[in-house]
């Protein structure tokens, strides 16, 4: 078994909340949210530890991703607003190694995050 969170959700070896799901991508609600509306945004595979990883080849399974955010912010009555956010490295706050995208919304959100 991996050590990877993410990669056991995505197994069904770690329970979570799904949101949705595509080809490539699944998404659930985040354990610890930071907004009414705090969903994860993963790869099923697990093809980068973060956005410092990204490659060309990605970009079929990066656009399923953004679509699928856009469609669960709609399914979830975000129509004021929301956010997108990955994390690269502890500097930033990123926990797990493994690509991921937080959608945010419900609040009013502040500039600049952090």
């Amino acid at each position: 078994m991996t050590d990877c969170i993410f990669c056991r959700v995505v197994e069904g070896k770690a329970p979570a909340k799904r949101v949705a799901e595509t080809e490539h991508v699944l998404a659930f609600r985040d354990i610890a949210p930071q907004a009414p509306t705090h969903v994860l945004l993963i790869p099923k595979r697990r093809v980068a530890e973060s956005a410092a990883h990204v490659r060309d080849d990605h970009a079929v399974m990066l656009a399923e991703l953004f679509a699928l955010a856009a469609r669960i912010a709609h399914e979830e009555g975000l129509t004021r607003g929301w956010r997108l956010v990955t994390n690269v490295g502890p500097e930033a706050g990123q926990s797990v190694h493994h690509l991921h995208f937080h959608l945010l919304g419900g609040r009013p959100m502040r500039w600049p995050p952090g």
